[in-house]
């Protein structure tokens, strides 16, 4: 960036003084003559020979061009700027940390537990924000440690505060009554293994059954005859078939962001960013302007870099089969239980059209089927006589 002055003369005649500038080999810019004053536009190594020249002519400084301005306004306006960097190190500081941790539940013994492990583990009020994987991290480290009364727990930042949720494990209380029913199956499968505690079990291994079909009868039998009716108890476990469609471009392009971030000041000048701290290789970034120049193209900004993982790739029809098992798993998780089991999955076909790659998966589950159906309305007599 070239620096540059622009210079006014005052004097009797300031053309004399201009031929001396000329005859000393000094490249002006931009001549102007006002009567006695000429103005003028020399280079900042001109500018340092012309303030050794002893002269009774006047040499006032009007305006400056390029980096010497920009070290003009950075000394004029140096104790404002210190005092903004300052503010913007003290917001920065303060927006680290955290002054409130509120647990949210309705269990008063649950907020205290989690509260007490939140501050063994680091997270309690005026200490530093943990990032996203110590968070993660901590929240394995409670789940495991009061495994028999959390069943789940995030921790979601606001502001300068943790709201910490918890949901509280559902203890298997024996029922002081269950009602008469039948265990069903809840979808289509191939039956895996079937654990009984209490009915008579109608429906064996491998057998292929339809949703609703019993599998284990709260009806029990003493040879045609129905005796009484129970509360079937028990869990089956099948083998549920599904076919996820998948449309893949030929060329992939996905941007995620992995949750590490940095907070940076940056100074824009003449649209280029300078920033105090290295930031992330691929990063997106939101800012918010704290200074600027309605003169200059001069801004100071307080900008958050949230790192990115790029994926580019190019898919071809023969080279797909891995991405889109990938993609179909992912897909199907979101959708199946805990403890759900994904057993095989394979591509049944594939095809390119309009730049984009269709390609149809099937994808073998052990699924929990088990569900209920009551059998109280059911008179055991009349069936009786039915069966007769």
């Amino acid at each position: 960036m070239i620096s540059r002055f622009k210079l006014l003369i005052k004097g009797r005649n300031p053309s004399y003084f201009i031929d001396k500038l000329i005859r000393q080999n000094i490249s002006i810019y931009d001549l102007e003559k006002r009567g006695r004053e000429i103005a003028l536009i020399v280079n900042s190594d001109d500018y340092e020979k012309i303030k050794k020249i002893k002269t009774s002519y006047k040499i006032e400084v009007i305006n400056r061009y390029g980096l010497a301005k920009v070290e003009y306004l950075v000394k004029k306006y140096s104790i404002f700027l210190a005092a903004c960097l300052l503010g913007v190190g003290i917001n920065i500081f303060l927006s680290n940390v955290i002054f409130k941790v509120e647990v949210v539940h309705s269990n008063q013994d649950i907020r205290e537990m989690v509260t007490r492990d939140l501050e063994e583990l680091g997270i309690s009020r005026f200490h530093f924000k943990v990032g996203f994987r110590e968070k993660e991290e901590i929240v394995d480290k409670i789940l495991k440690k009061e495994t028999n009364d959390i069943e789940w727990l995030e921790i979601e930042e606001v502001g300068t505060k943790y709201v910490v949720k918890v949901e509280q494990r559902k203890k298997n209380k024996e029922e002081k009554k269950c009602s008469e029913r039948n265990i069903i199956a809840k979808k289509d499968a191939m039956i895996l293994s079937i654990e009984a505690e209490e009915g008579e079990v109608v429906k064996k291994k491998l057998d292929y059954v339809k949703k609703g079909d019993v599998l284990i009868s709260g009806l029990i039998y003493n040879k045609e005859d129905i005796v009484s009716k129970r509360c079937a108890r028990g869990r089956v476990f099948g083998e549920v078939w599904y076919r996820v469609n998948l449309e893949l471009p030929t060329n992939y392009y996905e941007e995620n962001v992995t949750g590490k971030k940095k907070n940076q000041i940056e100074i824009n000048i003449f649209n280029k960013s300078y920033t105090l701290f290295n930031h992330f290789k691929t990063y997106k970034k939101e800012s918010i302007s704290l200074l600027k120049s309605n003169l200059l193209p001069i801004s100071l900004d307080f900008s958050k870099y949230l790192e990115t993982e790029v994926i580019k790739e190019t898919y071809k029809l023969d080279t797909v089969d891995s991405k889109a098992l990938s993609m179909a798993e992912s897909r199907l998780k979101n959708k199946l239980s805990k403890g759900d089991e994904i057993l095989s999955k394979k591509v049944l076909k594939k095809s390119e059209k309009d730049s984009k790659i269709v390609v149809d998966v099937f994808i073998k589950v052990k699924e929990d089927i088990t569900d209920t159906a009551s059998i109280e309305d059911i008179n055991i007599e009349e069936e009786n006589s039915k069966e007769q």
